[in-house]
């Protein structure tokens, strides 16, 4: 079946800022005395504030857990934000999808003002259709909620219709929430095993590599 639209991810799929973001969270942990293994915050990269912080510390409660994605987020922006570089050919693989008549969507559970920083840093406002962020749902990514909105937004396109290229087990949960098929990048830092567990149909070194081998994968159908 022809594919209509794809669902690209930003951090650590299009974006070079997943290390980045381990490090504005252990900022943010250490604001309040908890300390963590970088792997440890780095497994959990993917997810938003709201599933990311429950998971490292079970018993903060919701106002905590707000705080925290709050210093989080204004590291990362004091600190990181303008650092952050796009992958080699990010924007080449947008285009090409676009230029093959695929809807291309940016989905991701970073906030709206960073999805907004990174249309621009991308040169992507002429390429991207539709953008949804965490100020859009209740929950993240590994919730289907991201891509479900994404999906509500493309009137006419059923799920088999639609891929997700994304660099987290999460995209993958995520996604398949929605009866989508996920592309999984290596770009993010996480292992094979640990994207096919989560149900990748394809892995691939990073969007360079995707979009030379773009013809011959699921999203070239």
């Amino acid at each position: 079946m022809q594919i209509k639209a794809v669902l690209f991810d930003i951090d650590g799929t299009l974006v070079d800022s997943n290390d980045l973001h381990v490090l504005a969270w252990e900022a943010a942990f250490e604001g309040i005395g908890a300390r963590f293994d970088r792997q440890q915050v780095h497994d959990q990269i993917g997810k938003g504030t709201d599933m990311l912080v429950p998971t490292l510390l079970p018993d903060l409660d919701d106002a905590a857990v707000e705080r925290l994605g709050d210093a989080h987020g204004a590291v990362f922006k004091a600190r990181y934000l303008e650092t952050v570089q796009p992958f080699p050919q990010a924007r080449a693989l947008l285009a090409h999808a676009k230029g093959l008549g695929q809807t291309v969507v940016l989905a991701s559970s970073a906030s709206k003002s960073e999805v907004e920083h990174y249309l621009d840093l991308l040169d992507a406002r002429d390429l991207v259709a539709v953008t949804t962020s965490s100020d859009d749902v209740e929950r993240t990514k590994p919730a289907p909620d991201i891509f479900a909105t994404a999906l509500a937004r493309l009137a006419g396109v059923e799920p088999e219709q639609v891929i997700v290229v994304g660099d987290t087990p999460y995209d993958v949960e995520a996604a398949a929430g929605c009866g989508i098929r996920t592309v999984a990048l290596r770009s993010g830092g996480f292992a094979d095993d640990v994207l096919r567990a989560a149900g990748a149909v394809e892995i691939h070194d990073d969007v360079a590599a995707l979009l030379a081998g773009y013809a011959g994968s699921v999203l070239g159908q």
